[in-house]
């Protein structure tokens, strides 16, 4: 198992990063949060972990250990892969999940995309207290995972990283709609801020 990687970054995408290892680019797919903080040519570590499937080997990153040992604590969930875990990490903070979990707020568990209210009473139900009390600090479990300031581009990237994350092209494009500037109006919000702010739409519609 790769447990973490470090190098400088060579690229960064929409849903993941190529740090390059030892002379290897390793492709390391990530929450907007942990990409936001990625800069091409800087050098970057991250935990990682690795999903085996009889076709694939897939690398997800972290900003720490913790982030990565609640990713691997939810995929013991039936019906939680990789993807959905992810998606959940990228609207909640790990406290953030802690606190949903031990506080049975389906509600909040239910904002991510993909979690419906039988998935969510499963989560509650299959996890019990094995993630733990949240550690501190954490942000209201209604709250996505802080997202630091990159300029990554356009809305149309906005619109794709939330359809990566699970949401439909439409319900994306109608929250980059919702929480843009009005025509006319000047933004100079980057990307990631519209990405937290699109986020925390979304979740307020579920």
């Amino acid at each position: 198992m790769i447990a973490s990687v470090r190098g400088p970054v060579a690229t960064v995408r929409l849903d993941a990063a190529v740090v390059v290892t030892g002379g290897v680019g390793l492709l390391v797919h990530a929450t907007p949060a942990v990409l936001a903080t990625l800069r091409p040519g800087e050098e970057a570590e991250l935990a990682t972990s690795m999903v085996v499937r009889e076709d694939s080997l897939t690398l997800y990153g972290f900003a720490d250990d913790d982030e990565r040992a609640v990713f691997e604590m939810l995929q013991t969930v039936s019906g939680v892969g990789p993807r959905l875990a992810l998606a959940m990490l990228a609207v909640h903070a790990p406290d953030g999940l802690r606190a949903a979990v031990a506080g049975e707020d389906l509600t909040a568990l239910c904002r991510v995309p993909g979690v419906g209210r039988k998935g969510a009473q499963r989560l509650v139900l299959e996890l019990g207290d094995r993630l733990g009390p949240p550690r501190g600090g954490a942000p209201s479990p209604a709250s996505p995972a802080p997202l630091p300031p990159v300029v990554l581009g356009g809305g149309g990237e906005v619109v794709e990283a939330l359809v990566g994350l699970g949401w439909t092209p439409r319900a994306a494009s109608e929250a980059l709609a919702a929480v843009g500037p009005a025509e006319g109006e000047d933004d100079d919000r980057d990307v990631a801020a519209l990405l937290r702010d699109a986020l925390r739409h979304l979740g307020r519609g579920r």
